[in-house]
């Protein structure tokens, strides 16, 4: 399993994670927030219903706090309220959507 070196949060745009081997994985805050992998955020993918944006939900979509946890992945704190779930490090290398990996 590839660990991050660096994670870079714009706030306002998006992450990028530098992985061990140098790889870069750049993702969009919409798409994040999107594939968040909580408990309910699944169990509401699974429903088909939509995990963002709720009605009256602010726009556009931030970031207001971000933490590692462990070694083990990224909390995302978002500015409608939401601040469950952890994108782990592996799903996250998984997700990258460059041309050269297959995760997007």
């Amino acid at each position: 399993m590839q660990l991050p070196v660096a994670v870079d949060i714009d706030r306002a745009q998006g992450v990028v994670v530098t992985w061990d081997d140098g790889h870069k994985s750049r993702f969009g805050l919409e798409e994040l927030r999107l594939r968040c992998q909580c408990a309910r955020c699944r169990g509401m993918r699974q429903d088909g219903q939509t995990v963002w944006p709720a009605q009256g939900a602010p726009q556009p979509l931030r970031v207001e706090a971000a933490r590692q946890v462990g070694n083990w992945g990224l909390s995302i704190d978002w500015n409608d309220g939401h601040t469950t779930g952890i994108y782990t490090w592996e799903v996250l290398r998984s997700w990258c959507p460059c041309d050269g990996c297959d995760g997007g």
